[in-house]
């Protein structure tokens, strides 16, 4: 309702006639003409100054002196949560009357009016300014400033990283405007500045003020794979994970959580004090200093594989006590393979300690010594002559290592593999991997050392061979390889001989090819060195010659029988053949 007590009497009013029940000799229009007068003068479209004299949810009512109250919705004034009844605010006269003889004002138009204005102000004077967060938006949020939409990135919020910014949602907070576009009408504003200053200074009182062996209570701001960065203040520091715990930290979300305050000591800084090293697990004694002092070299220990590599493994016994297997000491074999082999993180692994060193806090411990040297006792199990089954581990140009168990390896030296086949290379024999049957026929226990032999378990066929290529006999063979120095000859009754290519030729004149198969005769044959030269070329020469030394061969002297005997050992039954049809000839002629 309208204010009356700026209303005057009239001077010419009859109270006696109004008491009476007289009509008073003042028109109706006089009375409404000095009722108006009372009243503000207001126009539409006019922004004005109103009091606040009602709030509800829904509505705000507001006086501006006019012969009827405003009504706003409560929604025009959710900037400012803390408008209460007797506030000045303005408003936007809409219209004077509506159909219900409302007065219609608009708060929100007549800060709009004013609010450009009012927010080039803010940026130049550095005001600090109410705003209202009305939503989330890409890469920040929507703030309602003087009924402007301004935007206030992420970044700008708060000092330390916002993991939640829903939270923010309808609520009502200090701003400064950091950044106007005019020619788009764009606003930026900012939270963060307004406390950069504040712990600015705090910041310069807390570096002024540190010393490296200082113990600080910081919030657990950031969480990386390397790291946590710690709030001191104002001031970051970071504990690199190593200085989290004196165990082994593979995620330092094991060891602390975002927003939890903990106590750490000051490790070093630079000389700006910018870079802070901070340490939490020197808060508590070294695991080493607690180590059982009983413990010995020789005593056995359990502990988990933390970390492994080619060269061995990392075995934690205690937090923060660990010691090194290294892959030689995992197994009596001589041949280094990767630790992966053995073991894996996580294993809970028993060893033996070997060297210990508290005053380097270095520990080695090892797993074959839980198992016996099988070197100790190889004469009895592995005894010169015995046969066993070997495993193929790899070859040299030489001859094949293989392993009769773990820790017991062996050399099969390459002219050991057969008694008749050229082994030019280990791998035409056999293959890594495979298994062989093996002789013992060295021991040499010093260097951990066998001779091993395959050929062994046959008997030697050279044996045989002496009596069957005697020096002139003929064999049938086929020819398995040509070189440049001759041919290598494939005999039926088993080994390999030699022909030079002078005794490759047919008696056409051609050369013999590779998969023929011919007559040889055995020029040569040494037991010693594997030798069998032959000679396809030799089968027909020699028959050639026969007639002309058959007549000699009569008047021999018996003292020549023996030799002649030996010759006709050595022949073939071709041979034999070929000499008798010679004789007959011979005879019919005389």
């Amino acid at each position: 309702m309208s204010d009356l007590k700026n209303v005057q009497p009239l001077s010419d009013f009859n109270w006696d006639e109004f008491e009476n029940g007289s009509k008073a000799n003042v028109s109706k229009e006089e009375l409404e003409k000095a009722y108006d007068e009372t009243l503000n003068k207001v126009s539409e479209h006019q922004v004005v100054d109103g009091k606040v004299i009602s709030i509800d949810k829904k509505e705000v009512v507001v006086n501006i002196g006019y012969k009827s109250d405003g009504v706003i919705p409560a929604s025009e004034f959710r900037y400012n949560p803390d408008l209460k009844i007797g506030d000045i605010v303005e408003v936007y006269v809409e219209n004077q009357e509506d159909k219900k003889g409302q007065l219609l004002l608009s708060h929100k138009k007549a800060r709009l009016s004013k609010s450009w204005e009012r927010v080039n102000a803010a940026l130049d004077n550095e005001e600090v300014i109410q705003g209202y967060i009305k939503c989330r938006t890409k890469g920040g949020m929507i703030v309602d400033v003087f009924g402007i939409e301004a935007f206030l990135p992420g970044s700008q919020i708060d000092v330390h990283p916002i993991r939640d910014y829903d939270v923010f949602v309808g609520k009502t907070m200090e701003f400064k405007v950091v950044k106007i576009n005019q020619e788009f009408r764009n606003v930026v504003v900012s939270h963060k500045a307004l406390i950069e200053a504040e712990l600015e200074a705090q910041k310069k009182e807390i570096i002024s003020k540190l010393e490296k062996g200082q113990i600080l209570e910081g919030t657990v701001k950031n969480i990386t794979s390397y790291g946590v960065f710690v709030d001191l203040g104002g001031v970051d520091g970071l504990i690199h994970i190593t200085d989290l715990s004196w165990g082994r930290v593979s995620d330092p979300h094991e060891v602390v959580a975002l927003d939890q305050k903990i106590n750490v000591v000051i490790l070093d800084f630079d000389d700006d004090k910018k870079r802070i090293a901070l340490g939490l697990k020197q808060l508590t004694p070294h695991p080493w200093d607690a180590l059982d002092p009983n413990l010995k070299v020789g005593d056995h220990v359990k502990g988990k594989v933390v970390v492994i590599a080619d060269y061995g493994a990392f075995v934690e016994i205690a937090p923060g006590v660990e010691g090194l297997i290294h892959v030689s000491e995992m197994s009596w074999s001589q041949h280094l393979r990767s630790a992966q082999e053995f073991m894996h993180v996580g294993d809970e692994v028993e060893a033996v300690i070997l060297t210990l060193d508290r005053e380097e806090r270095k520990m080695s411990l090892g797993i074959k010594q839980l198992k016996e040297d099988p070197w100790e006792t190889i004469e009895v199990k592995y005894p010169i002559g015995s046969k066993h089954t070997a495993k193929v581990r790899n070859f040299t140009n030489f001859g094949i290592f293989v392993e009769l168990e773990e820790g017991v390896d062996g050399l099969i030296h390459i002219s050991d593999l057969s008694w008749t086949k050229k082994v030019k290379h280990p791998s035409e024999f056999t293959q890594v991997g495979a298994e062989i049957d093996v002789v013992v026929l060295e021991i040499d226990k010093e260097n951990r050392r066998l001779s091993l032999g395959h050929k062994q378990l046959e008997e030697n066929p050279w044996d045989t061979y002496e009596t069957i290529y005697t020096p002139g006999s003929i064999h049938t063979g086929k020819i398995t390889e040509i070189m440049d120095k001759g041919a290598v000859i494939t005999l039926n009754e088993g080994g390999e001989g030699f022909a030079t290519p002078k005794h490759l030729v047919k008696e056409d004149g051609s050369q013999a090819q590779p998969g023929e198969e011919l007559q040889f005769k055995v020029i040569e044959f040494v037991k010693e060195t594997k030798r069998i030269i032959l000679s396809h070329s030799r089968t027909f020469e020699d028959v050639k010659e026969e007639p002309k030394k058959a007549p000699r061969a009569k008047k021999a002297k018996k003292e020549d029988a023996p030799v002649i005997n030996n010759v006709a050992a050595g022949t073939t039954l071709g041979d034999i053949d070929a000499l008798a049809e010679l004789k007959a000839k011979m005879e019919k002629g005389e």
